[in-house]
């Protein structure tokens, strides 16, 4: 077993790298289908495909609470927001063509751009870091709760409030238009 182990390489892959690449491969196409449509409700359903194959690729790297996490907030909360969102501020429900402004060639630059600026940092960043394998999984929950409440206590209230105030203005669009369209059916102001 030990010899199997060590013969083991880049070049000879697991059935767990191989199911990484292949669900990392069908979120990437779910991203980039949730950017290009130009319907706003599919754009909204492919990003729960893309967030639900990040969630996947988190339960293959042993991070069974962040995937959960995932599934819940990004998935459960924030795409349901964005739906509650569409619905309420009375978005086109078909293909929208003001939701195309005719700059994809400057939008692909500037993803092309961020990309490439992200995965040099990411590399750099972590190019001499070694994971400590006899301490505890970095992804159970004891690891991610220290994390969580020690260093990013405050990103997380504040990201919690801000998603408050998005469902609170979306609430609040509605409501104008719906008493707009009271005073546009009533000009006299009767009841």
């Amino acid at each position: 077993m030990i010899a199997a182990a060590e013969t083991h390489g880049f070049l000879s892959p697991t059935g767990v790298e191989i199911a990484f690449l292949l669900v990392g491969l069908a979120t990437l196409g779910a991203a980039v289908i949730t950017v290009t449509t130009k319907q706003l409700v599919h754009a909204a359903l492919w990003l729960v495909v893309a967030l639900g194959g990040l969630a996947v690729e988190y339960l293959l790297l042993t991070a069974e609470f962040i995937a959960w996490v995932q599934v819940l907030i990004y998935v459960g909360s924030v795409v349901v927001l964005l739906l509650f969102g569409l619905m309420l501020t009375k978005a086109p429900i078909g293909r929208s063509p003001d939701a195309d402004s005719g700059n994809r060639w400057v939008a692909l630059s500037v993803a092309v751009a961020a990309a490439g600026s992200l995965v040099w940092v990411v590399v750099d960043a972590f190019r001499t870091t070694w994971i400590d394998l006899d301490g505890p999984a970095q992804g159970s929950t004891q690891v991610s709760g220290e994390i969580l409440f020690r260093h990013w206590v405050l990103p997380f209230e504040a990201l919690s409030v801000l998603l408050l105030a998005a469902l609170v203005g979306a609430i609040v669009l509605s409501r104008k238009d719906a008493h707009d369209a009271e005073a546009a059916m009533d000009p006299e102001g009767k009841s």
